[in-house]
């Protein structure tokens, strides 16, 4: 997904082990479509939409217009923090909202009450389903990881974040990852110099691949110490296989869970390569300086923006379009909201006409919700009156 996001949160090690979720331009996971955390079951009421209008057919998703009326909770929403994710969407905008942003951009220190009554004037809701007809579909989240690194290698910081090897464009299978960290002669030579961090745990490593992305307290061998971002560049193309489906499939853990990875872990260091080396996907990374305004936003997905803590989601772009603000609705135990987002990012394991990924944000806190995150969801689209559905 995106490339970006998981890592330090104890409730997250098991997503990070079994998820796939999503982050800027392409996620580095591929096969496994959910985060690691148990499904609960819904809490979601059945609904009973109100049709105005024949559904509108996408490749992979059906848009039914429906009334504003219909959409639960629209009133309550504070809009404060999804209008600023709209108007990063509106730096890189659909053709259809060309028009429509400018009056995003001139309602920025409207008050809600004036915002609310000008998307209903301005903008059609649609409940999305699938080609089926399904409403409920699948949430879950991602987050961006936040840890300690060396410029050197150095006080047991010796597990290294490579940059683009040498003489490779990203496309076509390179070496995989048991051959790359096991010191093939020609993997090597490609790789030398191309290290931009150095981490002190494999695990932790294997935790930002999976994600794509992240954040490094990075010191510097004058002992200064600043943060970057090492955002993703490419992978070696080979498929990603999750650690997590591993140790269930050899039925060495019960479950996913953090404990009982964690247990594992601790218990067969002697396996650990064996473990992370199940998954030949590798992720290289771009260093990136973190401006100071840049400090409250995530990483840029891939519609090209930052993302947007609690409003940005990534999707299935046969469903929805990069750009198109959303109207949530997801229940159960960790999220219980209904509130305007915006699809700003995919992954490839985001995939239905219903599914939606959840960024959460960076740290602890946000990786810990992401590590939870399981949950039925509704979704419906808006788009401008009167612009060519996309």
């Amino acid at each position: 997904m995106s490339h970006s996001l998981i890592r330090c949160a104890l409730a997250v090690f098991a997503a990070a082990f079994i998820a796939a979720c999503s982050s800027p331009p392409q996620p580095p996971s591929t096969d496994v479509p959910d985060n690691g955390a148990i499904v609960t079951p819904s809490a979601l009421p059945v609904l009973m939409p109100h049709p105005i209008g024949p559904s509108f057919q996408r490749e992979n998703a059906l848009w039914t217009p429906v009334p504003w009326s219909d959409l639960p909770g629209f009133e309550q929403d504070d809009l404060t923090d999804a209008w600023h994710a709209w108007l990063l969407s509106c730096e890189k905008p659909h053709p259809s909202w060309r028009k429509v942003c400018t009056e995003v951009a001139g309602l920025q220190i409207a008050d809600d009450a004036t915002r609310r009554a000008w998307m209903r004037r301005a903008l059609q809701p649609y409940l999305v389903r699938s080609t089926t007809g399904k409403d409920i579909g699948m949430l879950t989240s991602y987050y961006e990881p936040v840890m300690d690194g060396k410029r050197q290698p150095v006080d047991g910081f010796n597990v290294p974040l490579f940059a683009m090897p040498s003489g490779y464009s990203g496309q076509g299978t390179w070496f995989s990852r048991e051959q790359i960290e096991s010191g093939h002669p020609s993997a090597s030579t490609a790789l030398r110099g191309k290290e931009i961090a150095w981490l002190n745990d494999p695990v932790d490593a294997m935790v930002l691949h999976i994600q794509g992305s992240g954040r490094v307290n990075l010191q510097e061998p004058d002992g200064s110490v600043r943060q970057v971002r090492v955002a993703y560049a490419a992978t070696n193309n080979h498929p990603y296989k999750s650690i997590g489906r591993w140790l269930l499939d050899r039925r060495l853990i019960r479950d996913a869970s953090w404990p009982g990875i964690k247990a594992w872990v601790d218990a067969n260091p002697a396996r650990v390569k064996e473990m992370l080396w199940s998954n030949p996907r590798y992720v290289f990374f771009k260093e990136e300086a973190i401006a100071p305004q840049d400090q409250n936003v995530g990483p840029r997905g891939a519609q090209g923006v930052p993302l947007t803590p609690g409003r940005s989601i990534a999707v299935d772009r046969r469903s929805i379009p990069y750009g198109t603000p959303v109207w949530m609705m997801t229940a159960g135990p960790t999220l219980n909201v209904q509130k305007l987002v915006l699809a700003q990012d995919t992954g490839s394991a985001i995939i239905g006409a219903v599914r939606a990924d959840y960024f959460a944000g960076w740290g602890h806190e946000a990786g810990d919700l992401a590590g939870r995150v399981k949950q039925d969801l509704y979704l419906w689209t808006f788009w401008p009156k009167g612009a060519a559905l996309p």
